[in-house]
């Protein structure tokens, strides 16, 4: 009985994570996971509100060269995977065995799971939620709406999430204002927000964002926006 209780409710978990997922599809998300963790943190440290910077903006109003600069930083194969990149999976095991620290092969599919539905960390529980979840968003929503939800709450600072509220508070300018060299600015900064940082670009992120536009001319330059 106890069993079958359990299934039951794991079952009906999974029916409205797909409920949620196939909604969002066309419904843009007012926050995320990681956005209300940031709000409840910054409740026990010391500033004033507005704990969390957040500004959707639409597909349409993001400039080509900010979606490219986010798949060259961040997921080069992001237009034919199916949420995973295998290739880079396989690079990183290979180099974890060879001695190297693990380092994480995530796609902008699985960081817009993670970011939007779930918790950071590394354990087991949240990892396979993510697997899950990023099955879903790959199954239920076109590639378009992957990069633009990602785009969208991305966090771009300790309390900024989104190219919409980044381009207002680091370049003073409306998001569709941004240029390439902007794009590969904000690009640099996703490995870590809280040590790089827009406002006042380091010696590292000036040469990543050097590196993304080399790989931004290497795709082809905005028509790669095609294959989506």
């Amino acid at each position: 009985m106890l069993l079958r209780r359990i299934a039951l409710v794991l079952a009906g978990m999974m029916a409205l994570s797909v409920v949620l997922v196939f909604i969002l599809r066309w419904v843009d998300p007012p926050t995320s996971a990681f956005m209300i963790q940031r709000w409840i943190t910054a409740h026990s440290e010391p500033g004033d509100p507005p704990y969390v910077y957040h500004e959707w903006a639409d597909w349409d109003a993001i400039p080509a060269a900010v979606k490219l600069a986010v798949i060259a930083a961040e997921d080069q194969r992001f237009p034919g995977h199916g949420g995973f990149d295998t290739i880079e999976i396989e690079r990183a095991w290979e180099r974890y065995r060879a001695g190297e620290r693990l380092r994480g092969a995530s796609t902008i599919s699985q960081q817009t799971a993670k970011n939007l539905f779930l918790w950071s960390g590394r354990d087991p529980i949240r990892k396979g939620l993510e697997v899950w979840y990023t099955l879903l968003i790959e199954t239920l929503w076109p590639k378009e709406r992957i990069l633009e939800v990602y785009l969208n709450i991305a966090q771009l600072s300790p309390d900024t999430f989104g190219v919409g509220a980044a381009s207002w508070r680091y370049f003073d300018r409306p998001v569709m204002a941004l240029s390439s060299s902007d794009a590969a600015l904000i690009a640099a900064v996703l490995p870590n927000p809280n040590i790089y940082r827009l406002e006042t670009p380091s010696a590292t992120v000036q040469r990543r964002a050097t590196w993304i536009r080399r790989q931004m001319a290497q795709l082809g330059g905005v028509s790669y926006l095609n294959k989506l």
